[in-house]
């Protein structure tokens, strides 16, 4: 009961991607949020799990919200603030939320993230779902949907990946998953369908994982 009444508040005060990455933080532990925005899901965890929680952030006007929200926020750039500011098993868990596809050398942000943190969680936009897949297969354009809604010339995502991509390079690099979800455009838990076939239909995944042991 305790825990069913832990994710309805969860569900109720975070968009619902955030909310399953809450229920992966465990309570008293240390975080690290890239990209953290706002600082909204970082600002949940110390209050809801007494999580010692850092943020990197590089907007100005995100990174004014999350001082206010008394944050621990570093403006500085995903591809080389970890090795700027952090040094090894700093943190419990490394978080990147939808942000990804928009770095230089996402394989090397992952090491990084497993350097500095015990566990690693991402998110990110799947390339495989059947929307794409049909806008690429048939109509022969890059695809633009609801989760990728920029054209190919003006899109912030650099390296754009499948489920299959993700996991292969996990299994390359050494690193075992320890959880995955799928979710759909509003971020929400789809159907069963969905999680059968994760790739085609999921839209958007996310992923806990570690160094192999």
């Amino acid at each position: 009961m305790a825990t069913e009444h832990v994710q309805a508040m969860e569900k109720g005060s975070l968009r619902a991607d955030l909310a399953i990455i809450a229920q992966w933080i465990k309570a008293d532990t240390r975080v690290l949020d890239l990209g953290c925005g706002d600082g909204t899901l970082l600002s949940y965890l110390r209050d809801q799990r007494n999580v010692l929680g850092y943020g990197l952030e590089i907007n100005p006007f995100n990174i004014e919200i999350c001082v206010e929200k008394n944050i621990n926020v570093i403006q500085a750039n995903l591809n080389n603030g970890l090795k700027a500011y952090f040094s090894d098993n700093s943190f419990d868990c490394v978080i990147m939320s939808q942000t990804l596809q928009a770095t230089e050398q996402p394989d090397l942000l992952i090491e990084e993230m497993l350097r500095v943190g015990n566990e690693g969680i991402v998110t990110f936009p799947n390339m495989a779902h059947w929307r794409a897949r049909f806008q690429l297969g048939l109509k022969g354009i890059m695809p633009v949907t609801k989760n990728l809604p920029n054209q190919w010339f003006n899109t912030p995502n650099v390296h754009l990946c499948t489920l299959n991509d993700f996991e292969q390079l996990c299994k390359k690099h050494n690193i075992e998953i320890l959880q995955r979800s799928v979710v759909d455009h509003s971020h929400k838990r789809g159907s069963v369908l969905m999680n059968l076939f994760p790739n085609l239909l999921g839209e958007i995944a996310i992923y806990r994982f570690r160094r192999n042991k």
